[in-house]
């Protein structure tokens, strides 16, 4: 049982290996919880069954490839030490931490893992001539591979495959005299459980602020016709900043701040004929297009939030988010991800769109 499942991390980890790709996707460095149960494959010299058990774990984000889970675990099994008579059972309590290599950000995520942490080991077996028992707690280290897969952005499925060192110390009493020995051990863990996230931020609902008509004043009264009104067409003015002066890649967070002191929030100041000024945020068609177009409304709520922090008045700003709707470029048979990132990049901007309430040939 051992070796075949010893066999099958193996083949799993050289799967992975061949699987990996980008884990730029999907990053949102959230916190989620992983409830779960576990299957147990007890090491040999502790003479117990298979068993099971159930584990909690709280897990985080912390950067593109790498997430860390803390939790507590609890596994039992039947003895199985083939004397007749003898009761009892192994019981396992674990406490540590895992570090999580993420091989992707994609919605099916598979990973390595490494871990330490201290484990309580209790041998309580009985037998109306013998008493065998012993209680150990020690470090604990452990490795193993698994996957996430997300079914939406606050739930998923966690499976992993670990094998799992402590130390066990077992004590045989017949009455007469006492033996003891104490050992390393190591059990397999095969587990699965649901991922709870709730550490994504939220989207910022913006409503939209329509300008109020500027009030028109009555003719004058006079014997002549008054003059035809002059045509009057509105003027616009676009400034196009690429995300990645403003963000990190598949992030909302601002990391650059210097093109809005520069370029937009003298001009919104000096210029109050800016009667609407509409910020677009766009993205590139990587990842999926509910994803996108979420990242595209935090982009640009992060704009014009920054705007009004700068003094701006709120009630000019509209934040709008078209995700990858609107793309510049296709990048149509580009090949290897880097190449496709770099090649996308112009998809990847914030729009600031103004209109001036004081249209060309008007006065």
């Amino acid at each position: 049982m051992k070796k075949n499942m010893l066999n099958i991390a193996v083949a799993a980890t050289l799967g992975l290996a061949a699987f990996a790709v980008s884990a730029e996707d999907m990053y949102r460095g959230a916190w989620y919880a992983v409830p779960g149960v576990s299957y147990m494959n007890t090491d040999s010299d502790l003479e117990a069954d298979n068993g099971g058990g159930a584990f909690i774990k709280l897990g985080k984000e912390l950067s593109e490839h790498w997430d860390i889970q803390g939790g507590l675990g609890y596994n039992r099994a039947s003895e199985d030490t083939g004397i007749a008579g003898v009761g009892g059972r192994y019981k396992q309590t674990t406490l540590g931490a895992d570090a999580l290599y993420m091989f992707s950000r994609e919605k099916f995520r598979p990973f390595l893992l490494a871990g330490l942490g201290v484990a309580r080991n209790n041998v309580d077996y009985s037998h109306p001539t013998l008493d065998i028992d012993g209680k150990k707690t020690s470090w604990l280290a452990n490795v193993g591979l698994g996957a996430q897969y997300l079914i939406n952005d606050t739930f998923g499925l966690q499976a992993d495959l670990r094998h799992q060192w402590s130390r066990a110390s077992i004590k045989v009493s017949n009455g007469v005299a006492t033996s003891s020995d104490t050992d390393t051990i190591g059990n397999t863990l095969l587990s699965l459980g649901g991922i709870f996230r709730f550490g994504a931020p939220a989207v910022m609902p913006v409503a939209a602020v329509e300008p109020e008509p500027a009030p028109v004043a009555p003719a004058p009264v006079t014997a002549a016709e008054p003059a035809p009104a002059p045509v009057c067409e509105p003027q616009y003015e676009t400034i196009t900043i690429e995300a990645s002066k403003l963000f990190a890649f598949d992030e909302a967070k601002l990391k650059d701040t210097s093109v809005l002191d520069n370029e937009v929030v003298p001009k919104m100041k000096e210029n109050k004929i800016f009667a609407t000024v509409k910020v677009t945020g766009h993205t590139d068609k990587l990842g999926s297009e509910a994803y996108n177009q979420k990242l595209s409304e935090k982009r640009a709520n992060q704009v014009r939030d920054y705007l009004i922090s700068q003094g701006v008045e709120a009630d000019r700003l509209i934040a709008v988010g078209k995700g990858e709707l609107v793309p510049v470029v296709d990048c149509d048979g580009v090949k290897g991800r880097k190449a496709l990132i770099e090649c996308l990049a112009p998809n990847r901007r914030v729009e600031i769109e103004a209109t001036r309430s004081m249209e060309k040939g008007c006065k």
